[in-house]
């Protein structure tokens, strides 16, 4: 059984004292390949070592996180475009818009939304969404950049029903994680009626633990309760849940 995620900060100062081990952990469990998100320039190395220590399992991400969109969001995003012209990059991400800390840099945040998209489409790679309290400006960002040159992931995809229908309309997959366990994370009361095909898995690690070990750091092997969760939602076993989300990321990624 080969499970993907598509979304994990393996390089987190969260994973210093036993990152190979925690590696090692998920690929044990059948996690064998990890998408890893770029934040800014800062981890920048730190990934590249990680992509060297497991060249089989670790695929990189460039882009510039929202939260990390400050005054010298221009000369990151000059970083961005050096960092896709010189290595192999399988996505831009996480890139998008986050309003739930502040708003001071919503213009700049959209600019550079914009900016990355371009540069997606450039180097024909698929972006990675991160959204929080943000819907309808990330929808009016897409509804711009609309296309067949448009694919990629919704990151930890929180939203309505209606929501997910219109990520699924700009060539999105939905990226489901943790939050698909909590009591209160509504996601799982819709899930059934999105087909299979829109979804891929996720842990966001070293955040948003799933049940039972929430309010813990997560891991890319706990991976496997978001699995279980959605082999009862759809109703298929695990082996089939891991096999087509893998599909699902093969197609997103091209890998």
């Amino acid at each position: 059984m080969m499970i993907t995620d598509t979304h994990t900060h393996l390089y987190s100062e969260a994973f210093d004292e036993d990152r190979n081990e925690i590696i090692k952990a998920a690929i044990k469990k059948g996690v064998g390949r990890f998408f890893i998100p770029a934040i800014d320039s800062s981890y920048t190395q730190r990934m590249l070592d990680l992509e060297n220590e497991f060249p089989d399992h670790v695929y990189l991400m460039s882009g510039l996180h929202p939260t990390h969109v400050k005054e010298t969001f221009k000369e990151e995003l000059q970083h961005v475009e050096d960092m896709l012209a010189s290595h192999t990059y399988y996505a831009v991400g996480e890139i998008g818009i986050d309003l739930y800390w502040e708003k001071k840099f919503l213009e700049e945040q959209q600019f550079a939304f914009k900016q990355q998209i371009g540069l997606a489409k450039k180097y024909n790679l698929p972006i990675v969404i991160h959204c929080r309290d943000a819907f309808d400006e990330v929808f009016e960002v897409l509804e711009a950049e609309r296309g067949d040159d448009l694919r990629g992931i919704f990151h930890c995809f929180t939203g309505t029903f209606e929501q997910a229908q219109k990520a699924i309309s700009y060539n999105m997959k939905l990226g489901i994680g943790g939050v698909v366990t909590f009591k209160n994370g509504k996601i799982d009361t819709y899930l059934k009626d999105i087909d299979l095909e829109h979804i891929v898995l996720e842990t966001d690690a070293p955040y948003l633990a799933p049940t039972p070990y929430r309010g813990k750091r997560n891991e890319s092997a706990y991976i496997i309760e978001v699995l279980e969760k959605l082999a009862i939602i759809y109703a298929i076993s695990k082996e089939e849940v891991a096999l087509r989300t893998t599909e699902n990321s093969k197609i997103v990624f091209g890998i």
